[in-house]
């Protein structure tokens, strides 16, 4: 992936890349963004329907959103077309060479121009992708028909350390000796004791015969630590440089989760004056695989509901 940052007084777009940067540059506080290479990976669900889009969250991938995302196309194809998308240092995506969450969603908003041009779409992200999904509608709110925030709010997570930990245990597996999947099980069981947060991480260790490799672009991710610009910050100069997305957004927080609090609300109201708080019950962080009948209920009547 080749992203160039310029000031936007010096830009010049060459004549071949016109297209892409049509669809592809994206305008952060007088920098322009700009991709000159492939989309992001994806999988498309549906032959008809509205379109939505799924981002997942910090070591996810696309698939994640599966079970979701086919519940919502229906067995005929109909009900939606979905795409999941693996974000950049993700899955099958290409990897980055710094973290910013403003290309991310520069990435995530030309992957969707070009797979639909002209047409707009519901934005569903969790967590990560969450973020990403409020820059997207932000910056590109012609892009954006409605947007479904799912447990992350606007700010800087300053105590988020957890992920540094997971992805130290994740670096120091022996991959040049690892003989299966269950031995990688057990040597990150110290650092990460819930089986199913384990099985979450692993899905990212591919074999490839004898040898095994990681899908997630580590080194990037660790790269600012917990910083503003990290994985756990959040760019507030650059949120509030564009006007409110004026678009619905339903705003969906796990009951047992403490990423979204009460003062939360008036930063996410200032930014989408329309959002609509939904808190579901025995959910935690993961709230669409702790429930994933109320999510898809929740999402279903959201895609097809009237704008007020």
């Amino acid at each position: 992936m080749n992203w160039r940052l310029v000031s936007e007084s010096q830009y010049q777009t060459p004549d071949h890349l016109q297209d892409q940067v049509q669809r592809g540059a994206t305008r952060w506080a007088g920098i322009v963004a700009v991709m000159v290479t492939r989309r992001l990976h994806h999988l498309d669900l549906g032959v008809s329907g509205p379109r939505i889009a799924f981002c997942h969250g910090l070591f996810g991938q696309g698939r994640n959103w599966t079970q979701v995302a086919k519940a919502l196309v229906g067995e005929d194809g109909t009900g939606a077309r979905a795409t999941l998308i693996d974000l950049p240092d993700h899955g099958r995506s290409p990897w980055s060479d710094h973290f910013s969450l403003q290309s991310y969603a520069a990435q995530v908003a030309a992957t969707l121009r070009s797979l639909a041009p002209g047409e707009r779409w519901t934005l569903v992200g969790h967590s990560l992708g969450g973020k990403v999904s409020m820059l997207v509608a932000l910056a590109q709110p012609d892009l954006i028909e409605r947007l479904a925030v799912v447990d992350i709010a606007p700010r800087h997570y300053r105590s988020h350390h957890w992920y540094l930990d997971y992805i130290a245990a994740m670096q120091a597996l022996p991959l040049d000796t690892l003989t299966s999947r269950a031995e990688a099980d057990a040597l990150l069981a110290p650092v990460v004791p819930v089986p199913s947060v384990r099985a979450f991480l692993l899905q990212n260790l591919r074999r490839h015969g004898h040898t095994w490799s990681w899908q997630v672009n580590f080194d990037v991710l660790a790269q600012a630590g917990t910083g503003q610009r990290s994985v756990a910050g959040w760019p507030a100069v650059d949120a509030t440089a564009y006007p409110p997305y004026e678009g619905p957004v339903i705003w969906i927080a796990g009951g047992q989760s403490p990423y979204v609090a009460a003062h939360d609300v008036e930063p996410m109201r200032a930014l989408f004056p329309k959002v609509r708080q939904v808190t579901i019950k025995d959910a935690a962080h993961w709230v669409h695989s702790d429930q994933p009948e109320v999510t898809i209920e929740i999402l279903r009547r959201f895609l097809t509901a009237r704008p007020r």
